[in-house]
């Protein structure tokens, strides 16, 4: 690793303004407007294009991300998203869904100039979740999982290009959902009949696999990836710009603290999950003081230039807000703020 003035001789073009916060992706509700509206206004430095599964099949993030395929429509059968002849009223249903949030940005973000993210399921949390049409996940069979990601990156880029259409002054970022990302590498991935795993993919086919899509989308791209054993050097190896990490999962022990220091000593920006998505039992809520505390605690451990954490450093959720009530959500988004902002007063 290296040392904080060795670290401060390469700075990298920054990603977002100093001392930002922002969300994961997905909010409780069903109204889109409204969480359009919270996000611009409580996160200024740093909005995102709010995700409300709550809605139903299209707008969870499998159905989501799906309708962003190109010439690879879906459906649902039996529960589960599969490849489909055509597309059908699921699919057309996430099309319209998509277009709802993205003419609510349209409107309330007019006139607006800085950093805004969107976020889409990555291509290997798609092939393990989205069946062929006999049944199987097409992580199965390469040349499927193949063929989903070359049309995921196609509509990943008309997506980017659609949102910089509709707000002018953004620069977009793109965030990639890879939950599924270690099952698929440690072959821990179910089979229909849950009575087997796939066969695990090698990282080699994964890296490469990400690199394509990360590469086809024309902006930076942050992998947000909340499981204890996330590939942090593949991620880096693939060219992401930025990862979204649960700090409670990852950031324990002497290996995975040099891993993140790794990271960031590559050039990446971290998205540093520390408020918890749900109450504890005593119905605390999140301080933005112990949050940012959080923060310099393993900023510190790492051993880089206080001046570069607020730089290199977005305050976050650990995950996304959907099983959170409205007003925990809210108060989540707003101690982040201030976390963040703590961050750049230090």
């Amino acid at each position: 690793m290296s040392t904080p003035d060795e670290i401060t001789d390469k700075p990298a073009a920054p990603l977002w303004p100093a001392g930002s916060a922002t969300g994961i992706g997905s909010v409780p509700g069903t109204d889109i407007a409204e969480a359009v509206k919270f996000t611009l206004g409580e996160l200024p430095d740093l909005p995102y294009l709010p995700e409300l599964p709550a809605r139903g099949p299209g707008a969870d993030m499998i159905g989501r991300s799906a309708g962003l395929l190109v010439e690879l429509p879906v459906e649902i059968y039996t529960g589960r998203w599969r490849v489909a002849a055509s597309p059908g009223r699921e699919l057309r249903r996430a099309y319209d869904l998509r277009e709802r949030d993205l003419d609510q940005l349209t409107e309330q973000a007019d006139g607006f100039t800085g950093t805004l993210k969107v976020q889409s399921a990555g291509p290997w949390t798609l092939a393990a979740n989205i069946e062929l049409a006999l049944g199987e996940a097409l992580v199965s069979d390469h040349g499927a999982a193949r063929d989903l990601a070359e049309s995921l990156a196609e509509g990943l880029k008309a997506h980017v290009a659609d949102v910089q259409r509709r707000v002018p002054g953004a620069q977009v970022l793109l965030q990639l959902d890879e939950p599924s990302l270690p099952a698929v590498l440690a072959g821990r991935v179910r089979t229909a009949s849950t009575l087997h795993t796939y066969r695990s993919v090698a990282p080699s086919t994964v890296r490469d696999t990400l690199a394509s899509v990360i590469g086809a989308a024309g902006v930076p791209v942050i992998v947000h990836c909340c499981a204890p054993d996330t590939p942090l050097a593949l991620l880096r190896e693939a060219g992401a710009a930025a990862l979204a990490l649960d700090l409670d999962l990852v950031g324990a022990g002497a290996e995975k603290l040099d891993a993140i220091g790794e990271m960031i000593d590559a050039g990446l920006g971290l998205l540093a999950g520390v408020a918890r998505t749900t109450p504890p039992g005593n119905g605390t809520r999140p301080n933005g003081a112990a949050l940012a505390e959080r923060v310099k605690r393993l900023w510190r451990d790492l051993g880089f230039a206080d001046e570069l954490l607020a730089q290199r450093v977005v305050v976050t959720p650990s995950c996304g807000l959907a099983r959170a009530t409205p007003a925990y959500a809210q108060a989540v988004l707003k101690a982040c703020r201030e976390a963040g902002r703590r961050l750049v007063e230090q």
